[in-house]
């Protein structure tokens, strides 16, 4: 490695011949330290804080997430959050894993579907919702031979 004209007259290179010095916690490293979930958790939260202006960023930083083998999964509530996550994707590792001194962190985004229940609009609709819960109702509804569709 020859050092450059500039770094030599700003004093920065180093003639020694010698490696760098390497700093703990430094993503270069050659050990990858153990993360707990608080720590992740903390330097995630600290992350969020910087992106609280982009409001749909600090809501998906805002997600339940795992964390296992080094691996963050994001809990996304639907595929529109997808491309957010892959803008935001590369700084967030890098900050994580300078922050957590671990370079083998990885995040990635997971759909989950969400089991949406249908709303009973119609006099119909929320008889037979009932009903379902009470099926005594519906022979209530024959013996008396009412009508739900008024």
């Amino acid at each position: 490695m020859t050092p450059s004209i500039t770094d030599l007259a700003n004093g920065k290179a180093n003639l020694s011949g010698e490696p760098p010095a390497v700093k703990p916690g430094d993503a270069h490293t050659g050990s990858d330290g153990p993360v707990s979930l608080e720590d992740l958790k903390a330097a995630w939260d600290e992350f969020a804080e910087k992106r609280k202006s982009q409001v749909g960023e600090y809501h998906l930083l805002k997600q339940e997430f795992d964390f296992s083998d080094n691996l963050v999964t994001i809990h996304l509530t639907n595929s529109v959050e997808e491309p957010l996550l892959q803008t935001i994707r590369t700084p967030l590792i890098e900050f994580l894993r300078e922050r957590l001194g671990n370079r083998s962190l990885n995040v990635k985004g997971e759909v989950r579907e969400i089991q949406t229940q249908k709303i009973a609009y119609t006099n119909k609709e929320k008889f037979d919702k009932l009903a379902e819960k009470n099926p005594a109702l519906l022979e209530l509804k024959h013996r008396l031979d009412l009508d739900t569709d008024f």
